[in-house]
């Protein structure tokens, strides 16, 4: 019989419990759970207030999700900087390089989405 890594082991062994946890929670929230829905809880509403228009008819501005979506991508790639700042003095002059590429690239992708009329709200 082959041996086994006991790493394998130890993933299958990881899914299995992860699998057996949302087959529980599934289960709990099914039996536990309410049975019927009132009719005020699935009603549209803004800010704790009954809504005056459909969500259909555009009441919430597309350009806010582009701009929070743009947001986000920018946020997370600044975040890849935090470890180059840290490491900085042991990378030296090549760190510097890339880091300097990593940011025009980022400034590349504002440029574009800047021409593209994105955060001009009409």
């Amino acid at each position: 019989m082959p041996e086994t890594n006991p790493n394998i082991l130890a993933l299958i062994l990881l899914f299995a419990v992860a699998g057996a946890l949302v087959a529980v929670m599934f289960l709990a929230a099914t039996l536990l759970g309410p049975k019927r829905t009132n009719k005020s809880k699935i009603q549209p509403f803004e800010c704790g207030v009954e809504s005056e228009s459909s969500p259909r008819e555009g009441a919430i501005r597309f350009p806010f999700y582009v701009v929070a979506i743009l947001f986000v991508i920018f946020d997370i790639e600044a975040v890849f900087l935090f470890p180059w700042a840290v490491s900085y003095d042991r990378l030296g002059l090549f760190g510097l390089v890339e880091a300097l590429v990593f940011i025009g690239v980022l400034a590349v992708g504002l440029v574009y989405v800047w021409r593209k009329g994105v955060f001009e709200w009409k």
